[in-house]
């Protein structure tokens, strides 16, 4: 039974690679594709422009974008949209090729323009991976020249953007060139389907590469004005890890604007967040500052010391926000609508987050519209002050999540504002309680001989 296992996975392979080839229409190819790979931060961010053509001049009513196996677990997003730049929908498929995105095009056209953007994490290689704290930060990236595609491609054409002018080597497939920042490669024509030609690209990138670890995100709901948002963060620096010890005295000589360490970064709240707190294990940390934009709090975060690769950073971050701007009331049907994450820093990228919202005590009915597929945690019970059966709590989480994340959820649930009583009516029932007992006690006696009555003298 345990030999025929391997065999099976293998016919399962190949009747999915059949069921996804048989699913290509072979008349169809790429046009023209024009590509732009920005490696200008820690993040590799991917645009396609995609003009289609039917050989038989017929209608294209649906398109298949592929994204290597290797590549699959560092996909952090991906959008499609047409040429009015409206959004299509994407079904994911696993086969022997790679992983298959489809979508539905607009029906009508011939040549349709297809619009395509995907965000990687995590492939930029710091090489070295150790450097001094004095020496530039370098990296690698490993991609394909050609445009990987179960469609023939007429012409292609790939626009590389850097952080730096400063190149050690790249992969020199003719045409290609380099000119300040960028590297071009191509224009390519008639490149059949699912070609790859290695690209490696070796050079300076002295942007921050930060990468938040476990990000747990907690909000508490009261129907009584505020919804209380409180942020445990753990961030590591994933660039070249620091080589040797560490100079303060150094570091503050050290002039240069290109620094692969991090000394601050930007986090932005909400507008109208208010009571903000930024605090460690240590204490509150004060080197923060925060202003307040037009449509963001923008929080200047300063840890107790910079951080350089492989060092790491745990702190709190917490403020309240008004209800009304984010829960939405029907009788006793609500409706909660806040963000997944926020704003922690630029081109920030988070392994992990985990989603906390408590609700009020009684909610019931509850449903989670999430923005994206999310893992959902069984429901549990918080207990704070004048709880009696405890708030019904609704987790989930996501991993490998980048700023694209930024979108809303929805939270349905049915409460009834009878419960809001329940609270004033404990504490009220408690004075009452209270103040009934101090009266009988006062009027019981518990002496065992009782006080004589003083003698009164007759005249």
């Amino acid at each position: 039974m345990m030999k025929s296992a391997p065999l099976l996975c293998g016919v399962v392979a190949l009747l999915l690679g059949a069921c996804v080839h048989a699913a290509i229409d072979m008349e169809i190819e790429n046009k023209a594709v024009d590509r732009t790979i920005d490696l200008t931060s820690q993040l590799v961010k991917i645009s396609y422009k995609i003009t289609l053509e039917h050989k038989s001049k017929k209608a294209i009513g649906s398109y298949l974008f592929v994204v290597p196996e290797a590549d699959r677990d560092r996909l952090a997003f991906i959008s499609a949209k047409d040429s009015s730049k409206k959004e299509l929908k994407l079904s994911e498929t696993t086969t022997p090729k790679g992983v298959a995105f489809s979508m539905t095009l607009p029906a009508g056209s011939s040549n349709p323009v297809v619009y395509i953007e995907t965000v990687f994490s995590r492939s930029l290689k710091p090489f070295p991976t150790s450097i001094g704290q004095s020496e530039r930060q370098l990296v690698q990236y490993f991609g394909n020249v050609y445009f990987y595609s179960p469609y023939p491609t007429v012409t292609q054409k790939t626009t590389v953007h850097l952080s730096s002018r400063n190149v050690e080597s790249y992969t020199q497939f003719k045409p290609s060139s380099q000119a300040d920042s960028t590297i071009t490669y191509g224009p390519y024509d008639n490149v059949p389907a699912f070609a790859q030609e290695p690209m490696t690209i070796h050079f300076e990138n002295f942007t921050p590469f930060m990468t938040v670890t476990r990000l747990e995100r907690t909000i508490e709901v009261s129907h009584w004005g505020n919804i209380a948002v409180e942020e445990t963060i753990d961030i590591v620096h994933s660039g070249a890890e620091l080589k040797g010890p560490f100079s303060r005295y150094d570091y503050q000589k050290d002039t240069r604007s290109n620094q692969p360490s991090v000394k601050s970064y930007k986090t932005l709240l909400p507008a109208s967040a208010t009571g903000v707190y930024y605090r460690d294990t240590n204490g509150n940390i004060s080197t923060s500052a925060l202003r307040t934009l037009k449509d963001a709090v923008e929080l200047d975060l300063r840890p107790r010391f910079p951080l350089f690769g492989g060092w790491r950073t745990h702190y709190t971050l917490g403020y309240n926000v008004p209800s009304f701007e984010y829960l939405f009331q029907n009788g006793d049907n609500f409706l909660l609508k806040m963000r997944v994450i926020d704003h922690i820093f630029d081109d920030m990228v988070i392994d992990e987050v985990l989603t906390k919202i408590i609700l009020p005590e009684g909610a019931s009915n509850v449903k989670l519209i999430a923005p994206y597929s999310v893992q959902r945690h069984p429901d549990s019970l918080h207990y704070t002050y004048l709880d009696t059966f405890g708030r019904p709590v609704v987790s989930f989480s996501k991993r490998n999540l980048v700023e694209n994340h930024i979108n809303d959820f929805n939270l349905k649930y049915n409460f009834s504002r009878v419960m809001m009583l329940q609270e004033p009516l404990l504490v009220v029932g408690f004075l009452w309680v209270l103040f009934v007992f101090v009266i009988v006690w006062m009027r019981l006696d518990f002496s065992i001989i009782k006080e004589k009555e003083p003698h009164q003298h007759k005249d």
